[in-house]
């Protein structure tokens, strides 16, 4: 069941709260892996919204899994971002206050492979990442090097 479906036919385009998550996934060069979203062009890290009957970890793996061919094993809870900066407007007029919680990830199975989600998907060193990264996640990287330089 798409619950995000279910819910708008109920409520339209008026604000919901709406839970997400995100992975950076590390490879053994410590490089992470993005992915070039097919409905914009821009890269980001792995992620989306909860389903119904999930945990938070079941929707970052399933989410990976989906975009990029990633099966990942540990995770470990990184940030959860929350608040009114996280509220966004999206290209349909959907209103929606975003709870996002975002893991890191090394221990990984698989080969990249992509779906209609994805344009392309890679690692990259965290000092050579793409220009055109999706807006939303660009505080995420910078908590995210701010948090490599201080370990």
């Amino acid at each position: 069941m798409d619950y995000i479906k279910y819910l708008r036919n109920m409520v339209g385009t008026s604000k919901v709260i709406l839970v997400s998550a995100g992975v950076f996934v590390f490879d053994q060069y410590d490089r992470v892996l993005l992915h070039q979203r097919s409905d914009n062009g821009y890269w980001g890290i792995p992620g989306g919204f909860m389903e119904l009957g999930e945990s938070i970890e079941d929707t970052a793996r399933r989410e990976v899994f989906e975009e990029t061919g990633i099966t990942l094993r540990h995770l470990r809870l990184f940030k959860i971002y929350s608040g009114p900066h996280w509220d966004q407007v999206l290209d349909n007029g959907d209103e929606l206050s975003g709870v996002i919680a975002i893991f890191t990830c090394g221990d990984f199975s698989g080969v990249l492979k992509l779906n209609e989600e994805s344009l392309n998907a890679c690692f990259f060193p965290l000092a050579a990442l793409p220009q055109n990264l999706f807006p939303i996640q660009r505080q995420m990287f910078q908590d995210l090097l701010l948090y490599k330089h201080i370990l």
